[in-house]
C-alpha cells in the first residue's frame, strides 16, 4: 500500500490572485465554491425520498491587506444607477514548488456583494475581505500525479 509522501501536500505560500491580469500583491487569501441544492421528491410506494437536482450557487471571497482605496473603489460603481455592477474576472493560483505541480482556475463574471468602506483596529494591520458571487469557471492548469 503506498504512502503519503508529506513533501507533496501544498501549502499556500505560493498562491497568486489576478484580477483582469493584474497580479493583486496584497491578497493572501481566497476560496471559491459551488453550492448544490436538491430538492426532495417524494416517491409513491416506498418511504425513500428522492433528490432532484436543484439551483446551483457560486460564491467566494478574497481577503487581504489594505493598501489602497482603489479596489474597493472600483467595486463601489455599482451603486451609481447609471453604471452598473463591477464585474471582473479573477484567475487564482495555487503553487507549491515541492507539489506535483499547480493549479489554476478562471472565475468569470465576477460581481463582488460587500464593501468594507473603512474598517480598522487600533494597533492592528488593517485587512480587507471581498465577499463575491461568479457566473462561471474552468480550469487552466490541474495538478497530476
Amino acid at each position: 500500500m503506498p504512502v503519503l509522501d508529506p513533501t507533496r501536500t501544498i501549502q499556500g505560500h505560493f498562491g497568486e490572485i489576478w484580477k483582469d491580469g493584474v497580479w493583486l500583491t496584497n491578497f493572501y487569501k481566497a476560496e471559491a465554491t459551488v453550492d448544490i441544492s436538491y430538492e426532495k421528491i417524494k416517491r409513491s410506494g416506498t418511504r425513500r425520498v428522492g433528490n432532484k437536482l436543484g439551483p446551483i450557487e457560486m460564491s467566494g471571497s478574497i481577503g487581504g491587506y489594505k493598501i489602497t482605496s482603489e479596489f474597493a473603489d472600483q467595486i463601489a460603481q455599482a451603486k451609481d444607477d447609471r453604471r452598473g455592477a463591477f464585474v471582473c474576472e479573477l484567475i487564482i493560483a495555487l503553487k507549491d514548488p515541492e507539489a506535483y505541480g499547480y493549479e489554476r482556475v478562471r472565475l468569470k463574471g465576477v460581481q463582488f456583494t460587500k464593501i468594507d468602506i473603512i474598517k480598522f483596529e487600533s494597533g492592528s494591520i488593517v485587512e480587507q475581505e471581498f465577499p463575491f458571487v461568479f457566473d462561471d469557471y474552468e480550469y487552466l492548469d490541474k495538478i497530476t500525479q
